[in-house]
């Protein structure tokens, strides 16, 4: 039981370590009050409430049906990890290193700011708001390579399944609070906490990329010997 527990929380806690660093919610906040502009209260709750749902199916399916696309096209699980933990080891050291805004993020928010009307804040609750502004191509490779590490037995895969999944619900909420807040939590941590938090989160994503990495080739020398 004790080994159940350790593994459900371990699924539980490595889904939003990984992906949260990526997806840069804190980051990205003054750039959806720039992209909104100031609209009514209620209204900007209800689009971060959009985007956090819309976050959750997209990581959702990622995580659960990615790899077996991935399958489907004869890609084998040891490379779909040794190159998604070189993707999430380059995007924490990316954000690690890296001195400036997202140009992707800058360019979105420059083409889509001012005062938007209700109809149209609805329309973009999905472009750019949810994709690609906040789930990227860079999460959905690490969402996709998290899928990889699901156990077959049915028993353990029911468990990491139910852990992942609110590992992701987690993240989503994440989201929503900082797009929901994003205004007090602007004001809150500051340029100097926000950089901090972020180095900090950075440095975690980069430890992780090489753990999957790891695993990878260390599979693929598993089966290299087994030959």
């Amino acid at each position: 039981m004790s080994v159940a527990i350790n593994a459900f929380l371990k699924a539980l806690i490595v889904v939003p370590v990984t992906v949260l660093p990526i997806l840069n919610p804190i980051a990205i906040a003054p750039i959806f009050l720039s992209m909104t502009g100031p609209i009514d209260p209620a209204l900007s709750n209800r689009l971060a409430k959009r985007i956090a749902v819309n976050c959750f199916f997209l990581l959702l399916g990622a995580v659960f049906i990615g790899s077996y696309v991935l399958d489907f096209f004869g890609i084998s699980i040891p490379i779909v990890r040794v190159a998604g933990g070189i993707v999430v080891g380059m995007a924490g050291w990316k954000l690690l290193n890296d001195q400036s805004q997202d140009k992707l993020l800058n360019s979105v928010a420059a083409t889509h700011g001012g005062h938007w009307s209700r109809d149209e804040l609805r329309r973009r609750s999905f472009y750019p708001f949810s994709f690609p502004l906040t789930v990227g191509p860079g999460t959905i490779a690490a969402s996709v390579t998290l899928g990889t590490q699901m156990p077959h037995q049915p028993v353990d895969f029911l468990v990491i399944s139910i852990a992942s999944a609110i590992g992701v619900l987690l993240t989503s909420i994440v989201v929503y609070l900082c797009y929901r807040f994003a205004r007090n939590l602007e004001k809150l941590l500051g340029e100097v906490g926000a950089t901090v938090l972020m180095r900090l989160s950075a440095f975690i994503l980069l430890c992780i990329g090489i753990a999957i990495g790891w695993a990878g080739i260390s599979d693929l020398f598993s089966e290299l010997i087994a030959q």
